[in-house]
């Protein structure tokens, strides 16, 4: 598969040309990439009406992932979360408030998407509350909770995989939103690599209708780095999925990002699935051995490692000092899980190193019973737009029962709100808040 946007870039960087253009450290180095480092010059392209080295690269992506078209992002999911809620709110019909149905588990992008754009949002709740970042759902589910609303919603939006590494039920609930001419939207982000394994378990190949993926999470690509994939059935154009993500990006994308995405399409066209089985393989191992010496990872998507106090007696912060004294830093923990993040990047040694750490370790017998408190539902009194918008403070938590969230305040990882914007501060609600580190919010005055 050929590489036409780090081809140019790098015979531009070797061309020697002097550089009257941005950016300003005309391509000397001080990190070392500069070179590599430009602006939209003449046969460069330009990322949100690409007619060259862009749009050939983007339709070799296409091609990839199997889908209608897919679109780079070099501002992560972010903006092709946006984007996704703007292309839905272009279908609302005039006069009529657009909904979408989503699971609590949202990243705040989605929060402030919706803000922007003036979107209702209705919440599915987990029928169980195992933790912050779970919103774990199946067709029956989201099929009751369509049939509760006044109106048909305008789409329903997932995230699965999440941060812990639980997958919902995309194809049975992509059957459900078909079976009432309603769009699927899936957070995808930690999901890029899903296309490629044996089995193909990537969103749009399971129904839905709009995803993005993260490819930096995933994928040997840099950070900032990401897709929006649009279904071959969902009505609409390229044109009009460029306006939208347009609409909220920077007018200077990263070339840098963008070679990074471009020479991914290459690797993934070569050996990535190989080595992709190969590493899956190793993992399973490596969670059976764990298994053997006391501590059972908690069921996950295949590249993730999520271990939690209740299978081990360790809580997070516990096990990510025990890792990090050993030079292994981990991609999330809190006061009850750890999670690893592993790709084929992660090498032989990588995982030694990490089963040697959990092998000189000794489970825990101690009670294993903390959980988290009960998670309210909560009432929105005010609109998600008009209490990110209103003046607003920082107050402590514990004192905060009974006041109206207005930004979220949470940290990424996991970006997830325990409060949405527009929510009443209930007492469990501050307790979650405390029980998960958070100290402050941020209250409409």
């Amino acid at each position: 598969m050929k590489t036409p946007i780090y081809d140019f870039v790098k015979a531009y960087a070797q061309s020697a040309a002097a550089r009257f253009h941005m950016p300003g450290h005309k391509g000397a180095s001080l990190l070392g990439c500069e070179a590599l480092d430009i602006t939209e010059i003449t046969g460069a392209d330009v990322l949100y009406s690409p007619h060259g080295i862009i749009a050939q690269s983007e339709e070799n992506a296409t091609a990839l992932f199997g889908t209608g078209h897919t679109f780079y992002s070099t501002e992560g999911s972010t903006l092709a979360i946006k984007a996704m809620i703007a292309l839905i709110k272009r279908r609302t019909p005039k006069g009529k408030k657009t909904t979408v149905l989503a699971a609590r588990n949202v990243h705040k992008a989605f929060i402030y998407a919706c803000a922007l754009l003036d979107v209702e949002v209705r919440w599915i709740y987990p029928s169980e509350y195992g933790h912050l970042c779970s919103c774990k759902l199946d067709a029956d589910t989201v099929r009751e909770q369509i049939d509760i609303c006044d109106s048909l919603p305008d789409a329903v939006y997932l995230t699965s995989p999440d941060y812990m590494g639980v997958i919902c039920d995309v194809a049975g609930i992509a059957k459900v939103c078909h079976s009432r001419g309603i769009p699927l939207l899936v957070d995808n982000a930690h999901g890029a690599y899903l296309a490629f394994t044996k089995t193909n378990m990537h969103p749009i190949h399971l129904g839905a209708d709009m995803c993005c993926d993260s490819a930096h999470k995933t994928l040997p690509v840099l950070t900032g780095g990401a897709y929006l994939h649009i279904s071959k059935r969902f009505d609409t154009n390229v044109d009009e999925v460029r306006s939208m993500l347009s609409l909220f990006a920077s007018t200077s994308p990263s070339y840098l990002i963008l070679q990074s995405l471009d020479l991914c399409n290459e690797y993934l066209d070569g050996t990535y699935r190989t080595s992709l089985d190969e590493h899956i393989n190793m993992l399973n191992k490596l969670k059976h051995r764990l298994l053997g010496v006391g501590f059972a990872t908690e069921p996950s998507e295949p590249l993730k490692l999520v271990f939690s106090r209740s299978s081990c007696g360790y809580g997070g912060y516990e096990l990510a000092a025990h890792l990090r004294e050993n030079m292994i830093e981990p991609e999330f923990f809190d006061c009850d899980s750890l999670v690893l993040m592993s790709t084929p990047q992660n090498t032989e040694e990588n995982l030694e190193a990490l089963e040697a750490v959990f092998t000189s370790l000794r489970p825990l017998n101690r009670d294993t019973k903390r959980t988290p408190p009960c998670f309210d539902r909560l009432i929105q009194k005010i609109s998600l737009r008009d209490a990110i918008l209103s003046p607003s403070e920082t107050i402590d938590v514990k004192n905060s029962v009974g006041r109206i969230c207005a930004s979220p305040t949470v940290s990424c990882p996991p970006a997830v709100p325990i409060v949405m914007s527009g929510e009443e501060i209930t007492e469990r609600a501050a307790e979650l808040m405390l029980y998960y580190g958070i100290e402050k919010i941020e209250v409409i005055k």
